[in-house]
Protein backbone atom coordinates (compact mmCIF):
# COMPACT_ATOMS: atom_id res chain seq x y z
CA UNK A 1 0.00 0.00 0.00
CA UNK A 2 1.17 3.56 -0.74
CA UNK A 3 1.01 5.95 2.22
CA UNK A 4 1.84 8.96 -0.01
CA UNK A 5 0.82 9.32 -3.67
CA UNK A 6 1.76 12.49 -5.55
CA UNK A 7 0.49 12.89 -9.11
CA UNK A 8 1.35 15.83 -11.36
CA UNK A 9 1.66 18.21 -8.42
CA UNK A 10 2.38 21.76 -9.62
CA UNK A 11 2.61 24.98 -7.61
CA UNK A 12 3.29 28.32 -9.29
CA UNK A 13 3.83 31.60 -7.45
CA UNK A 14 2.47 33.98 -10.07
CA UNK A 15 4.86 33.46 -12.96
CA UNK A 16 7.62 32.16 -10.68
CA UNK A 17 8.34 28.45 -10.48
CA UNK A 18 7.51 26.53 -7.36
CA UNK A 19 7.26 22.87 -8.42
CA UNK A 20 6.28 21.38 -11.78
CA UNK A 21 4.52 18.06 -12.44
CA UNK A 22 5.86 16.19 -9.38
CA UNK A 23 5.21 12.42 -9.34
CA UNK A 24 6.30 9.90 -6.71
CA UNK A 25 4.86 7.52 -4.12
CA UNK A 26 6.00 6.34 -0.70
CA UNK A 27 5.18 2.79 0.37
CA UNK A 28 3.93 1.83 3.82
CA UNK A 29 6.82 1.22 6.25
CA UNK A 30 9.37 2.86 3.96
CA UNK A 31 11.97 5.50 4.84
CA UNK A 32 11.90 7.62 1.71
CA UNK A 33 14.48 10.31 0.95
CA UNK A 34 13.66 13.53 -0.84
CA UNK A 35 16.86 15.22 -1.91
CA UNK A 36 18.06 18.18 -3.93
CA UNK A 37 19.95 21.46 -3.57
CA UNK A 38 18.50 24.27 -1.47
CA UNK A 39 15.75 26.05 -3.40
CA UNK A 40 14.97 22.97 -5.55
CA UNK A 41 11.34 22.73 -4.36
CA UNK A 42 11.49 20.24 -1.46
CA UNK A 43 9.70 22.44 1.09
CA UNK A 44 7.09 23.57 -1.45
CA UNK A 45 6.28 19.91 -2.25
CA UNK A 46 5.98 19.04 1.46
CA UNK A 47 3.84 22.08 2.30
CA UNK A 48 1.54 21.31 -0.62
CA UNK A 49 1.34 17.68 0.48
CA UNK A 50 0.35 18.83 4.00
CA UNK A 51 -2.26 21.21 2.54
CA UNK A 52 -0.48 24.20 4.10
CA UNK A 53 -0.48 25.67 0.59
CA UNK A 54 -2.80 24.68 -2.25
CA UNK A 55 -1.48 23.33 -5.55
CA UNK A 56 -1.97 25.11 -8.87
CA UNK A 57 -2.73 21.69 -10.40
CA UNK A 58 -2.24 17.98 -9.77
CA UNK A 59 -3.17 16.01 -6.66
CA UNK A 60 -1.73 14.31 -3.60
CA UNK A 61 -3.07 11.60 -1.32
CA UNK A 62 -2.03 10.44 2.14
CA UNK A 63 -3.43 7.11 3.41
CA UNK A 64 -5.40 6.99 0.15
CA UNK A 65 -7.29 10.20 1.01
CA UNK A 66 -7.11 13.50 -0.86
CA UNK A 67 -4.77 15.87 1.01
CA UNK A 68 -7.02 18.92 0.71
CA UNK A 69 -10.43 17.32 1.21
CA UNK A 70 -9.39 15.24 4.24
CA UNK A 71 -6.67 17.53 5.66
CA UNK A 72 -7.93 17.66 9.32
CA UNK A 73 -8.43 13.88 9.43
CA UNK A 74 -4.99 13.17 7.90
CA UNK A 75 -3.25 15.62 10.29
CA UNK A 76 -4.13 13.41 13.30
CA UNK A 77 -1.87 10.63 11.98
CA UNK A 78 0.97 12.78 10.61
CA UNK A 79 4.00 14.18 12.43
CA UNK A 80 5.67 17.14 10.70
CA UNK A 81 8.96 18.90 11.40
CA UNK A 82 9.45 22.03 9.26
CA UNK A 83 12.92 23.13 8.19
CA UNK A 84 12.73 26.13 10.54
CA UNK A 85 10.82 26.13 13.83
CA UNK A 86 9.35 29.28 15.39
CA UNK A 87 7.66 29.44 18.81
CA UNK A 88 6.24 31.87 21.37
CA UNK A 89 9.40 32.78 23.25
CA UNK A 90 7.84 33.21 26.69
CA UNK A 91 6.32 29.72 26.84
CA UNK A 92 8.02 26.94 28.74
CA UNK A 93 8.92 23.87 26.68
CA UNK A 94 6.57 21.60 28.64
CA UNK A 95 3.63 24.03 28.26
CA UNK A 96 4.15 24.17 24.50
CA UNK A 97 4.33 20.37 24.19
CA UNK A 98 1.23 19.92 26.40
CA UNK A 99 -0.61 22.39 24.16
CA UNK A 100 0.50 20.44 21.06
CA UNK A 101 -0.58 17.15 22.66
CA UNK A 102 -4.06 18.55 23.41
CA UNK A 103 -4.94 18.31 19.70
CA UNK A 104 -4.62 14.52 19.61
CA UNK A 105 -7.12 13.35 22.25
CA UNK A 106 -4.62 10.95 23.82
CA UNK A 107 -2.31 11.08 26.84
CA UNK A 108 1.14 11.93 25.47
CA UNK A 109 2.93 12.80 28.74
CA UNK A 110 4.89 9.55 29.06
CA UNK A 111 5.97 9.85 25.45
CA UNK A 112 7.04 13.52 25.83
CA UNK A 113 9.23 12.65 28.83
CA UNK A 114 10.79 9.65 27.05
CA UNK A 115 11.67 11.74 23.99
CA UNK A 116 13.01 14.65 26.07
CA UNK A 117 15.26 12.26 28.00
CA UNK A 118 16.48 10.62 24.80
CA UNK A 119 17.27 14.00 23.19
CA UNK A 120 18.64 15.52 26.43
CA UNK A 121 16.16 18.42 26.48
CA UNK A 122 15.22 20.34 29.64
CA UNK A 123 11.41 20.65 29.64
CA UNK A 124 11.36 23.36 32.33
CA UNK A 125 13.25 25.97 30.27
CA UNK A 126 11.67 28.89 28.45
CA UNK A 127 11.82 28.61 24.67
CA UNK A 128 13.52 32.02 24.50
CA UNK A 129 16.48 30.60 26.48
CA UNK A 130 17.07 27.66 24.11
CA UNK A 131 19.82 27.34 21.53
CA UNK A 132 18.95 26.68 17.87
CA UNK A 133 19.73 22.97 18.36
CA UNK A 134 17.46 22.71 21.42
CA UNK A 135 14.63 24.50 19.60
CA UNK A 136 15.02 21.87 16.89
CA UNK A 137 14.67 19.15 19.55
CA UNK A 138 11.38 20.75 20.67
CA UNK A 139 10.22 20.49 17.04
CA UNK A 140 11.24 16.82 16.87
CA UNK A 141 9.31 15.97 20.06
CA UNK A 142 6.34 18.00 18.84
CA UNK A 143 6.31 15.97 15.61
CA UNK A 144 6.58 12.57 17.33
CA UNK A 145 4.67 12.94 20.61
CA UNK A 146 1.40 11.46 19.25
CA UNK A 147 3.16 8.43 17.66
CA UNK A 148 2.12 9.29 14.09
CA UNK A 149 1.81 6.68 11.33
CA UNK A 150 3.54 9.05 8.89
CA UNK A 151 6.51 11.26 9.83
CA UNK A 152 7.44 14.10 7.43
CA UNK A 153 10.78 15.77 8.09
CA UNK A 154 12.02 18.83 6.19
CA UNK A 155 15.80 19.34 6.62
CA UNK A 156 15.52 17.95 10.18
CA UNK A 157 19.19 17.85 11.22
CA UNK A 158 20.13 21.52 10.76
CA UNK A 159 21.20 22.88 14.14
CA UNK A 160 21.84 19.45 15.70
CA UNK A 161 25.39 18.52 16.64
CA UNK A 162 26.81 15.24 15.19
CA UNK A 163 26.17 13.23 18.39
CA UNK A 164 22.56 14.40 18.56
CA UNK A 165 22.11 13.69 14.83
CA UNK A 166 23.16 10.11 15.55
CA UNK A 167 20.60 9.82 18.39
CA UNK A 168 17.94 11.34 16.14
CA UNK A 169 18.62 8.78 13.39
CA UNK A 170 18.39 5.97 15.97
CA UNK A 171 15.05 7.39 17.10
CA UNK A 172 13.76 7.46 13.51
CA UNK A 173 14.87 3.86 12.90
CA UNK A 174 13.04 2.81 16.08
CA UNK A 175 9.85 4.59 14.94
CA UNK A 176 10.16 2.93 11.54
CA UNK A 177 10.53 -0.52 13.17
CA UNK A 178 7.30 0.17 15.08
CA UNK A 179 5.60 0.71 11.71
CA UNK A 180 5.90 4.44 10.95
CA UNK A 181 6.47 5.53 7.36
CA UNK A 182 9.00 8.38 7.00
CA UNK A 183 9.52 11.04 4.32
CA UNK A 184 12.94 12.63 4.90
CA UNK A 185 13.95 15.76 2.99
CA UNK A 186 17.59 16.84 2.89
CA UNK A 187 20.28 18.46 0.76
CA UNK A 188 22.92 16.23 2.41
CA UNK A 189 23.41 12.98 0.53
CA UNK A 190 25.19 11.19 3.40
CA UNK A 191 22.11 11.52 5.66
CA UNK A 192 19.81 10.09 3.05
CA UNK A 193 22.17 7.21 2.24
CA UNK A 194 22.40 6.21 5.90
CA UNK A 195 18.67 6.22 6.50
CA UNK A 196 16.58 5.74 3.39
CA UNK A 197 15.45 2.84 1.20
CA UNK A 198 14.61 4.91 -1.89
CA UNK A 199 15.11 8.51 -2.89
CA UNK A 200 13.47 11.09 -5.16
CA UNK A 201 15.91 13.58 -6.62
CA UNK A 202 14.55 17.07 -7.31
CA UNK A 203 16.18 19.91 -9.21
CA UNK A 204 14.69 23.27 -10.18
CA UNK A 205 11.18 22.16 -9.21
CA UNK A 206 11.19 18.90 -11.18
CA UNK A 207 11.79 15.28 -10.20
CA UNK A 208 14.90 14.13 -12.03
CA UNK A 209 14.92 10.53 -10.80
CA UNK A 210 13.36 8.15 -8.27
CA UNK A 211 15.93 5.53 -7.35
CA UNK A 212 16.80 2.84 -4.81
CA UNK A 213 19.68 3.94 -2.59
CA UNK A 214 21.53 0.71 -3.45
CA UNK A 215 21.39 1.64 -7.16
CA UNK A 216 22.45 5.19 -6.38
CA UNK A 217 25.48 3.90 -4.48
CA UNK A 218 26.50 1.66 -7.38
CA UNK A 219 26.28 4.63 -9.74
CA UNK A 220 27.86 7.03 -7.31
CA UNK A 221 30.80 9.25 -8.14
CA UNK A 222 33.86 9.54 -5.91
CA UNK A 223 36.08 12.62 -5.92
CA UNK A 224 39.83 11.86 -6.19
CA UNK A 225 42.66 14.27 -5.45
CA UNK A 226 46.28 13.19 -5.90
CA UNK A 227 49.65 14.73 -5.25
CA UNK A 228 52.25 12.97 -7.43
CA UNK A 229 56.02 13.05 -6.91
CA UNK A 230 56.94 13.40 -10.57
CA UNK A 231 55.21 14.67 -13.71
CA UNK A 232 52.63 12.25 -15.12
CA UNK A 233 51.01 12.61 -18.54
CA UNK A 234 47.35 13.65 -18.49
CA UNK A 235 46.46 10.65 -20.71
CA UNK A 236 47.56 8.33 -17.87
CA UNK A 237 44.39 9.28 -15.93
CA UNK A 238 41.99 9.21 -18.87
CA UNK A 239 40.27 6.00 -17.82
CA UNK A 240 36.69 4.88 -18.40
CA UNK A 241 34.53 6.43 -15.68
CA UNK A 242 36.79 9.46 -15.16
CA UNK A 243 35.28 12.94 -15.64
CA UNK A 244 36.18 16.53 -14.67
CA UNK A 245 39.88 15.67 -14.97
CA UNK A 246 42.25 18.47 -13.97
CA UNK A 247 46.06 18.11 -14.04
CA UNK A 248 48.20 20.99 -12.81
CA UNK A 249 51.86 20.70 -11.76
CA UNK A 250 51.95 17.73 -9.40
CA UNK A 251 48.26 17.92 -8.49
CA UNK A 252 45.55 15.82 -10.14
CA UNK A 253 41.80 15.83 -9.44
CA UNK A 254 38.85 14.06 -11.07
CA UNK A 255 35.48 12.42 -10.48
CA UNK A 256 35.22 8.67 -10.93
CA UNK A 257 32.25 6.36 -11.34
CA UNK A 258 32.77 2.60 -11.58
CA UNK A 259 34.88 -0.10 -9.95
CA UNK A 260 37.30 1.70 -7.62
CA UNK A 261 39.84 -1.16 -7.93
CA UNK A 262 40.68 -0.25 -11.53
CA UNK A 263 41.79 3.22 -10.40
CA UNK A 264 43.72 1.92 -7.39
CA UNK A 265 45.66 -0.54 -9.58
CA UNK A 266 46.61 2.36 -11.85
CA UNK A 267 47.80 4.43 -8.86
CA UNK A 268 50.05 1.58 -7.70
CA UNK A 269 52.24 2.22 -10.75
CA UNK A 270 53.12 5.83 -9.80
CA UNK A 271 54.86 7.58 -6.90
CA UNK A 272 52.29 9.39 -4.75
CA UNK A 273 52.92 12.00 -2.05
CA UNK A 274 49.28 12.08 -1.00
CA UNK A 275 45.82 10.80 -1.92
CA UNK A 276 42.33 11.97 -0.93
CA UNK A 277 39.06 10.19 -1.77
CA UNK A 278 35.95 12.18 -0.90
CA UNK A 279 32.20 12.12 -1.33
CA UNK A 280 31.52 14.76 -3.98
CA UNK A 281 28.93 17.44 -3.29
CA UNK A 282 25.34 17.04 -4.35
CA UNK A 283 25.63 18.80 -7.70
CA UNK A 284 28.56 16.56 -8.68
CA UNK A 285 26.93 13.33 -7.52
CA UNK A 286 23.78 13.94 -9.51
CA UNK A 287 25.58 15.35 -12.51
CA UNK A 288 24.86 12.29 -14.63
CA UNK A 289 21.15 12.46 -13.66
CA UNK A 290 21.05 16.14 -14.56
CA UNK A 291 22.91 15.53 -17.83
CA UNK A 292 20.54 12.68 -18.74
CA UNK A 293 17.61 15.00 -18.05
CA UNK A 294 19.15 17.72 -20.22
Amino acid sequence: MNVIEINGLTKMYGKSRGITDIHFHVKEGEIFGFIGPNGAGKSTTIRTLLSLIHPTSGSAKIFGKDCIEFAPEIAKEVGYLPSEVFYYDNMKVMDLLKYSASFYKKDCMKRIKELAEMLNLDLTKKIDDLSLGNKKKVGIIQGLLHEPKLIILDEPTSGLDPLMQQKFFELLRAENKKGATILFSSHILGEVQRLCDRVAIIKEGKIVQVEKISTLKENNHKKFKLEVRSDVERSYFELEGVSKLEVEDHHVSFLFRGDINTVMKRFAEIELSNLWIEEPDLEEIFMHYYEKEA
